[in-house]
């Protein structure tokens, strides 16, 4: 067979290496337009992960890495004049060039040829001439631009702008530099890869950039290899209290903007993209090279193990490609953290640094208590008055209310009602989540109108019945818990009318059974579908009166908290989207416009319901659509909602469009609560795929959101935060359990639970030190860190 490879970087290199050791008979072709020996980069990252791979796979080029490796366990965060410490991590790192020359002689002893100095020929023609090409040509790859139809490029540039740069410091961990200067904020990501060097990056927003002077001092073309000299001594005159006296080192050296790369399919016939090319991931998680590399071992393996071409690229793509999305996901939310670290810049400096460790969501509060247990109880011990209680068990006062802890059940549909009655399960339900130990347990969602119920198995509020049947429930559940209960009101608007939702969780259109629909415009919910009335100001008079009469039903029902549904497509939210309001009267057009029945209705339901307690009303922040709200709306519209009244804002996402397309992902959503929270300081609530506690306590230490609302975990387990409590081995006021359950708060022993292992070690093996510095001259070795946690 023969192989073309195009791009001699790592990726290539490593690809070319492994594929002719697997395959001594093929013939191998590497173009490389750069000469031998041609230094270009600093340092590159490994993770323990991707170095046990490589170790199995080329023992030879493991070994050669290994000797030139710097290594430390310790992440510094320089943040307000002071440093933070988080030991246990482990990194590994080494001079790209060396690595690049390790590879070159690697395939130099194979017999891969490797041809310098040299553009490579036409893709179409490499196509024809040989079984396979292999495009690692980088961020602007040629070779995907010649078929854009097949693998379907999506290039995502951002605002921040960044210098990669080399310093002849040698830091001894992993630092994070983020010093506030009279133009903005300015972050660095500094790592030894050497005896006498360290990688130094230096990013910083677009608006602070220029303030700063750079877009003067930028405001040239740079020839190929050229570096912005003045620049990089203006970034020395910036960062010189953390330089120490050493210089900054540059090498084709210019400010330029991250582009994440995604694709919709890495090939097209005998041709298959790889690292860069395919994608890319944020340098602040991780080096690209690392997932090039891990890339080339991936397809080296695919190609051994199927028999065809074809197959071998089909199965190459369906391994890497989840791994590699699931990385971009992690890298998306570091990169929209620093993007945003100025929200966070107020903040002190031990949650500063938790939050900036937390940043991608891949490490979390228990990951770091594993790591550093010294540096989380830190953490915890400025957060409150002493580390011994988990955060999501910290109480919080909202409006007249003490909630024990930060746990919400969110509404949770049964759809189980007749004529609007809860049933005996919604009871049931309501109870049982009571009892299982969240700080607030929310009914719903409750209709305020015969025709504002999303189906005919819907709640309602709206009648002297249905409030004497919800005191009932309210009662039923005090007698066994005396949790805080909440109830979510709502009209669904034009997604009112539907059948229960089936296994896709959507409804659908009730036909001739259903009722009149009504919304901000007449739009159908999707084509095809039934097109709601547009309201008319007797409508929005009557929703606001209905709101009002539910609340006050709702107190009179007993319930501690009140929250109004003002997101997922219902009637108030479909006049805060611009996708869904396309009115011209004074309730359309702006954000004011659109705000104003949405601040009718909170103003109603507020004079409906008492000062003392809890008014919470959800939203959509975004609408996962192009041309819905924007984050600057998604603020402005909170601290409107703030300012009429309401005490917390439960910040959801989407369901306001058919045609939405979310990023799904683990607390996908949390982001826009943070956005919220550090935006105006109003209290959120943050809610969507969250399930884990270890989630919910890096939420609240970090300062995302003050209450975590956990739902489909709750149907899994109504007794999710009581299991959580005793998970962490807290007995506190934050988790107690009801008396007639408390010789259940232990959790029961496990298969062969009795089993008491032997001793089988002459000689125990001693435990890995948690703070491992970088030092060169006397080799790595465990360093107590003054003055850090």
């Amino acid at each position: 067979m023969r192989v073309a490879v195009i791009g001699g970087g790592p990726g290539g290199l490593y690809f070319a290496a492994l594929a002719k050791q697997l395959s001594p008979a093929w013939s191998i072709t590497v173009w490389e337009r750069n000469a031998q020996g041609d230094a270009f980069g600093f340092g590159v990252v490994f993770s323990d992960e991707t170095l046990d791979g490589i170790a199995q796979a080329d023992p030879e080029v493991f070994a050669a890495m290994s000797a030139g490796f710097a290594r430390w366990s310790d992440i510094d965060v320089r943040y307000d004049g002071q440093v933070r410490t988080s030991g246990g991590h482990g990194f590994a790192a080494l001079d790209r060039n060396r690595l690049r020359a390790i590879l070159e002689e690697r395939c130099a002893a194979l017999g891969v040829e490797v041809r310098y100095r040299t553009e490579a020929p036409p893709v179409e023609q490499l196509s024809a001439e040989y079984d396979l090409v292999v495009a690692a040509d980088g961020v602007r790859s040629p070779t995907r631009e010649s078929y854009p139809g097949s693998f379907g490029t999506e290039l995502d540039e951002r605002s921040c702008r960044y210098m990669w740069l080399a310093t002849d410091r040698v830091f001894e961990a992993f630092t994070f530099i983020v010093e506030q200067r009279d133009f903005g904020a300015v972050q660095v990501h500094a790592y030894p890869f050497d005896e006498r060097r360290s990688t130094f990056i230096v990013e910083i927003e677009e608006d602070a950039w220029r303030r700063a002077g750079f877009e003067a001092l930028a405001d040239r073309e740079f020839a190929r290899g050229e570096s912005d000299e003045e620049s990089v001594r203006r970034c020395e005159e910036i960062l010189a209290d953390h330089l120490g006296g050493h210089r900054l080192i540059p090498n084709a050296s210019k400010w330029i903007r991250f582009t994440t790369v995604r694709n919709a399919s890495w090939r097209h016939e005998n041709v298959v993209l790889l690292g860069d090319a395919a994608h890319t991931a944020h340098f602040s998680i991780g080096s690209g090279t690392k997932l090039a590399m891990e890339d080339a071992l991936a397809l080296a393996a695919s190609l051994h193990e199927h028999p065809s071409v074809a197959e071998a690229l089909a199965a190459y793509e369906a391994e890497r490609k989840p791994v590699v999305e699931s990385t971009q996901r992690a890298a998306q939310a570091s990169l929209e953290w620093f993007e945003n670290i100025g929200r966070y810049t107020g903040q002190g400096v031990d949650q500063f640094a938790f939050n900036l460790l937390t940043r991608s969501r891949r490490v979390t509060y228990g990951n770091l208590r594993e790591r550093d247990a010294a540096f989380v109880d830190a953490v915890d011990g400025a957060f409150a008055d002493g580390p011994s209680v988990p955060p999501m068990f910290r109480p919080l006062r909202l409006a007249g209310l003490t909630l024990r802890n930060r746990v919400v059940v969110p509404p949770l549909a049964t759809y189980s009602a007749t004529d609007g009655l809860p049933s005996g399960f919604e009871r049931t339900q309501l109870a049982a989540h009571a009892l299982g130990g969240a700080g607030l347990v929310f009914a719903g969602s409750v209709a305020v109108g015969a025709d504002g119920r999303s189906t005919p198995n819907c709640t309602g509020l709206y009648t002297a019945e249905q409030e004497h049947a919800w005191r009932r429930v309210v009662a039923a559940v005090r007698e066994v818990s005396d949790a805080p209960l909440g109830i979510q009101l709502t009209h669904a608007g034009r997604r009112a009318a539907t059948t229960t939702p089936g296994p896709d969780g959507i409804g659908r259109p009730l036909g001739a059974e259903g009722w009149p629909t009504l919304a901000a415009s007449a739009l159908p919910w999707e084509p095809g579908g039934p097109t709601p009335r547009e309201a008319t100001e007797a409508d929005l008079d009557q929703a606001v009166a209905d709101f009002a009469a539910a609340a006050a039903r709702a107190d009179r029902a007993g319930f501690d908290v009140l929250e109004l549904q003002f997101g997922h497509g219902h009637l108030v939210s479909g006049f805060l989207s611009p996708l869904t309001n396309t009115r011209r009267d004074e309730y359309g057009g702006s954000p004011a416009g659109r705000l104003r029945f949405p601040l009718r209705v909170l103003a109603a339901a507020r004079a409906a319901w008492p000062a003392g307690k809890p008014l919470v009303v959800r939203i959509s922040a975004c609408d996962w659509a192009e041309g819905g709200t924007t984050e600057a709306e998604a603020v402005e519209i909170a601290r409107a909602l703030a300012a009429g009244g309401a005490d917390a804002i439960d910040v959801s996402t989407g369901e306001v469009v058919a045609y939405q397309r979310p990023r799904y992902g683990r607390s996908y959503q949390t982001p826009f609560a943070d956005l919220i929270r550090n935006a105006t300081g109003v209290p959120t609530i943050a809610v969507g795929a969250i399930s884990s506690y270890d989630d919910a306590n890096s939420i609240v230490l970090a300062g995302r959101a003050d209450l975590v609302a956990v739902g489909r975990a709750h149907l899994w387990d109504p007794m999710w935060t009581l299991h959580a409590a005793v998970e962490q081995g807290y007995s506190g006021p934050g988790a107690r359990w009801p008396q007639s359950w408390l010789a259940g708060s232990r959790k029961p022993a496990g298969p062969r639970g009795d089993r008491v292992p032997p001793r089988l070690q002459l000689l125990r093996e001693e435990a890995a030190p948690v703070h491992r510095r970088w030092l060169p001259t006397a080799g790595p070795r465990p360093l107590a860190v003054a003055g850090s946690c």
